[in-house]
């Protein structure tokens, strides 16, 4: 049985559980509240690397959820924590992606931005892609690149509908360089090892919360981590209760895993 009182980190996402669209879910406007009261630290966790951290919490600041750029961990700022662990700075990399995935590995200037003679090719979505940046990036990986995705999501959601996501990058690369990709973002576990890394906690003392089996709980479980399913989002509460290896905690809403984590540690 899960105790809630060896607990350091909340590990979140985001749409689903902090919001759906432009709403606001129960729990979020009081969750940093809840948590610093009950000692705990907190992150949000998305797969989207086309934006930087920054966006992500003005965006939900603006729908009044409190969190600060350093708590959000997105697919890229993972990318770049786990190349860091190993490669040497000066290492160059080929990156196809927009501000999040080009800030992530350059802005500090740890790795060089190149396109020959590349260790890597680093993939994330890019909405201004050329057949040109893809030749180069198949030559680099058919010279011995690595690959690194940062996520296999397929599809983007657009105010215009679905439109191709980083994964629909990844498996044209795939197709032209015969390359198999590392995955990085949910439900990989390098996404989540890297907010541990981050954060500095064990998977004992984390706890996952999200509103999709296939990637949130699945990821999580994968490595160890204890889980909390929302039914605000994506997944029914039926499918939740039917999920095996068995959750820890369900409950309708944030708002539910809230009092739940109060209930166990006050």
């Amino acid at each position: 049985m899960l105790n809630l009182k060896q607990l350091k980190l909340v590990l979140l996402d985001m749409d689903g559980v902090l919001h759906r669209g432009g709403e606001i879910l129960p729990g979020a406007a009081e969750l940093t509240t809840v948590l610093d009261r009950l000692g705990l630290g907190y992150a949000c966790l998305t797969n989207n690397s086309s934006q930087l951290p920054a966006t992500f919490a003005r965006h939900l600041q603006d729908l009044g959820v409190a969190i600060a750029p350093e708590h959000v961990i997105t697919s890229s700022t993972a990318t770049a924590t786990l190349l860091r662990t190993r490669y040497p700075q000066g290492t160059r990399l080929l990156a196809i992606g927009m501000d999040g995935i080009q800030s992530s590995l350059f802005a500090d200037r740890y790795f060089v931005s190149a396109e020959t003679d590349v260790a890597a090719v680093v993939v994330g979505v890019d909405f201004n892609l050329t057949y040109a940046r893809l030749k180069t990036a198949t030559l680099a990986l058919r010279a011995g690149a690595a690959f690194i995705a940062t996520n296999s999501d397929r599809t983007f959601p657009a105010p215009e509908g679905l439109i191709p996501g980083a994964g629909s990058i990844v498996a044209a690369l795939a197709a032209a360089s015969d390359c198999t990709p590392e995955v990085i973002g949910k439900p990989e576990p390098a996404m989540f090892e890297a907010a541990l890394q981050l954060f500095g906690v064990t998977a004992e003392q984390t706890l996952m919360v999200g509103d999709r089996l296939d990637t949130d709980i699945a990821g999580a479980q994968r490595v160890g981590i204890a889980t909390a399913f929302v039914g605000s989002g994506v997944h029914s509460m039926q499918q939740a209760q039917a999920w095996q290896p068995a959750i820890d905690l369900v409950a309708d809403d944030l708002a539910g895993i809230l009092a739940l984590l109060r209930a166990g540690r006050e």
